[in-house]
């Protein structure tokens, strides 16, 4: 009998959620075959079976957290046929049975997700939205007495409107709540906010576009303005390119950049490694990549750990302004914006310029507000005045 273990998930990981069993107990599977899908905060990750043979048990639930090196199932070897009756772990916990159970409120037994042992007419006099939850949790929702047109869940939670849709919160999103909700407890975190004349990198773009392109085999967007405005101004500033470890402060000698992407599966953040040692071309050649593997769910665990800062964008989706959450553990985290065009005073003259608000979150434990304003006036600078950053490699 062979175990299947959660392996070593990466820096800082130390459990993962159940996301979804690919077999079932009794199926036949092959050596390496992948198994399950274990979803961390930052990642999803195949476990594959260790041996050729059968799934003989699975030890936790889809949804249950699981931590690393936990045994959550068994595969035996050489076995090639189904036991005479498998039992699936049940997608949620089985529900107590009713002593006395009435119209439309007995709660089903635990079900995998498919319906079975639900009541079946109860079933389709259900709203189409409350039949798919019922079916994922095993069981009818309850018409709470004098509750109007509303329902209960049958778990003691709040009612809900039949006429809502309601789905259940994906165990990434579940992880990626509770990081966030960490990071908002264990930093105190404080924003600051400052805007850019966009108008000599937009100057340079189009000045250099073609050529940049033809060269590198990649266009000069942006982001890569933006990195080497950050990594300049966390050289002066180096409290926004650390963490805190206990009761120390360890500052990071490395500028390993994480830049925020949206998949369909939410945001991640993968990390740019080593971007002072990094040209225009190198950065942007790093981002499409990056970029490409997390669009396609192509990344790797190495592709997610170890950032010193974040970069996020919410300009690509009409964002004017917003306060960025860190990455926690790091320090700081820089927010884009759209570019709008707005009146602004040059040299006692009223101008149109192409202006960006750009926000710098930080965590004040080890960032005075003083520094962090003045690595915003930094980041500014530069890209006010980007032929600067030539000269700083």
């Amino acid at each position: 009998m062979a175990d299947l273990v959660v392996p070593q998930l990466g820096e800082s990981i130390t459990e993962a959620v159940i996301a979804r069993w690919l077999k079932n107990v009794g199926d036949t599977v092959a050596a390496d075959e992948p198994l399950v899908d274990l979803e961390t905060d930052k990642i999803t990750v195949q476990l594959p079976s260790p041996v050729s043979g059968a799934l003989k048990a699975q030890s936790a639930a889809v949804g249950a957290t699981v931590k690393v090196g936990q045994v959550v199932g068994q595969v035996e070897a050489g076995a090639g046929a189904k036991p005479a009756a498998p039992v699936p772990v049940p997608v949620q916990p089985k529900a107590a049975a009713a002593p006395a159970p009435a119209p439309q409120s007995a709660a089903a037994p635990a079900s995998s997700g498919n319906g079975d042992g639900l009541d079946k007419e109860a079933l389709l006099d259900l709203p189409p939205s409350q039949r798919r939850i019922a079916r994922e949790r095993g069981a009818i929702p309850v018409v709470t007495p004098g509750s109007g047109t509303g329902t209960g869940t049958g778990t003691g939670g709040p009612k809900i409107d039949p006429r809502d849709e309601v789905v259940t919160m994906s165990p990434l999103r579940k992880r990626i709540a509770e990081r966030l909700v960490q990071a908002q407890h264990e930093s105190a975190s404080l924003t600051t906010f400052n805007e850019v004349d966009m108008s000599a990198v937009m100057e340079l773009r189009a000045k250099y576009k073609d050529s940049f392109e033809k060269e590198h085999g990649v266009k000069l967007g942006f982001m890569s303005f933006f990195v080497k405005a950050c990594c300049a101004a966390a050289k002066l500033f180096p409290g926004i390119n650390a963490e805190v470890v206990g009761d120390a402060i360890v500052y990071k000698k490395h500028y390993d950049f994480g830049i925020a992407v949206s998949t369909p599966k939410g945001l991640v953040v993968p990390v740019l490694r080593d971007v002072d040692a990094l040209g225009f071309g190198g950065i942007e050649k790093g981002i499409l990549a990056l970029a490409d593997k997390a669009r396609t769910g192509k990344l790797a665990l190495e592709d997610l750990v170890g950032g010193t800062f974040s970069i996020t964008n919410g300009g690509i989706y009409g964002s004017m302004m917003s306060t960025p959450l860190l990455n926690y553990p790091q320090t700081g985290i820089l927010g884009m914006h759209n570019i709008v065009k707005r009146a602004v005073v040059k040299d006692d003259a009223v101008v149109v310029r192409p202006m960006m608000y750009v926000a710098l979150t930080y965590d004040h434990r080890v960032v005075d507000g003083r520094e962090a304003v003045s690595f915003l006036v930094a980041v500014k600078d530069r890209l006010e005045s980007p032929e600067r950053m030539l000269l700083e490699g």
